[in-house]
Formats: structure tokens, sequence, C-alpha cells
């Protein structure tokens, strides 16, 4: 583990210190909600910053890994700063309104969290297309150091954090990331995704962590390209099926309240 960190901290110096505050933060947050009985949407309030924490930090730390192959150092730098104040901005606001006991997304209540929910719509629109492009410099570059297979797990990983994250679009259009019903009630566990009706965070989620899950693979053990696109194809599929599910108002995992 030590010589990871230290590798990594050599790949990418700035993501590698804002994936540590991310990470910090997260566990902040963990004991935040074994001492804070406030609650949002009927669970603790500060279960989703830990979520978010965590996430952000898996996702910086993911890019700053994997960016070490790219000979455009001006626009890796770039996309550093715009990795870390977007999601400065977006987990900070979020433990904001947990503190008080308020709603993040989706709360257009009064001007101020309207603007401020607008601005994070806009701000993480901006880092999902910056991430896209770092995914055009994989598929238009050659690397000739590294097996296709891997290659390959980087670029669809890319693709598929993309494509799935602008789901949180759908999401922020409806005002709501359950379908049948209103936000809240029974879920599963921490997720709090909803057992009784459909619901977008699943396939949010799924597609968005193929941004570990495929490069993760092609490295370690699918050693051809074939493999590679073989499960991601399947890994699409079945991300697609649980976004057509919540859909149509059908949870994950049903279970009687």
């Amino acid at each position: 583990m030590i010589a990871f960190l230290e590798t990594l901290k050599d790949r990418n110096y700035s993501l590698y210190w804002f994936g540590w505050f991310c990470f910090t933060a997260s566990i902040l947050c963990l004991i935040l909600m074994s001492t804070s009985s406030r609650q949002v949407l009927g669970i603790n309030a500060w279960i989703k910053p830990f979520k978010f924490f965590l996430s952000s930090g898996i996702f910086t730390w993911s890019m700053a890994w994997i960016m070490v192959y790219l000979k455009e150092e001006s626009k890796v730098s770039v996309f550093n700063w715009v990795v870390i104040v977007v999601l400065a901005f977006e987990i900070l606001y979020i433990a904001f309104q947990a503190n008080k006991g308020e709603l993040s997304h989706f709360n257009v209540g009064n001007a101020f969290n309207g603007f401020m929910f607008s601005l994070m719509g806009i701000a993480i629109s901006v880092l999902t297309i910056w991430t896209g492009y770092i995914g055009y410099l994989f598929f238009v570059g050659s690397f000739p150091e590294l097996s296709d297979s891997y290659v390959w797990g980087i670029r669809l990983g890319i693709l598929f954090f993309v494509i799935f994250a602008f789901e949180g679009g759908m999401m922020a259009a409806r005002l709501s990331h359950t379908v049948g019903a209103p936000d809240g009630g029974p879920g599963l566990p921490l997720t709090n995704w909803s057992t009784q009706h459909g619901d977008l965070r699943i396939a949010h989620f799924l597609g968005m962590h193929a941004l570990q899950l495929l490069p993760i693979a092609g490295y370690y053990f699918l050693k051809s390209t074939k493999g590679v696109v073989i499960l991601a194809a399947i890994y699409f599929v079945l991300t697609s099926i649980f976004f057509i599910q919540a859909l149509s108002g059908r949870p994950l995992i049903k279970m009687s309240n």
C-alpha cells in the first residue's frame, strides 16, 4: 500500500493530495453519522456527504493514476484544477447543506438553493465534459508501453463514466431520483436505493464506476482486447437494464414495508 501511495503521488501530486482530503473528510462524515441525529429525507444527514466524499476520492485517485500515460502535460494540469475546483465546490456544499439538515440536490425551495443547485449542475457538466476529453486523448493516442487490454479498459471505463454521469441530468430535470414516488422512504442500507420504487441512482453509480472496474480488469485479469470489450458490453447491458428497470418504477430489490 505504501508503494502504491508513493507511486500515485509521483504520478499526480495535486490529485494525490486532493484525494486524501476527500478520504479524510469521508471519515469525518462517518464520525458525524454516529454522533448526529440530524436527518434529511428520513436518513442521517451525513450519509450523503460521506458517499460523495468517498466517491470523489476514488474518482480523483483513479484519474491521477491513469493520466500519467498521456503526453499532454498542460491539458492534464488544467484537468487537475477542474477536478479540484468542481469537486471541492460540490462536496463542500453538500456537507454545508447536510449540516443545516437540508437537501443539496433538487432543492429549489428558495432563490439561493435554486441558484446553488443550478451552479452544481453547470460545474459537474464541465467536469464530465473535460473527463470525456481525457477519454478522447486515450482513444486517439498511442500507448505501446501498455497492454492493449489495459488501454481499452481505460478507454471504455472513461466512456461509460461520461455516459452515466450525464444520466444525472435526467434526475436534475425531474428534481428527483425516485420513479413512482417522492424521494425518501425505505431504502437499502447506506446507499438508500429505494426498495419500493425505481431509483435512477443505481445505473448512475454502476456506470460511473466502470472507470475503476474496466481498467483493473484489463490490467490484471483479461489479457486480450476482445475479453475487455466483451466484459464492457455485458456491463453496459446490465447497467442499462437497471436504468430501464428504474424508469419503469421497479426497485432493484423489492422489500415489504
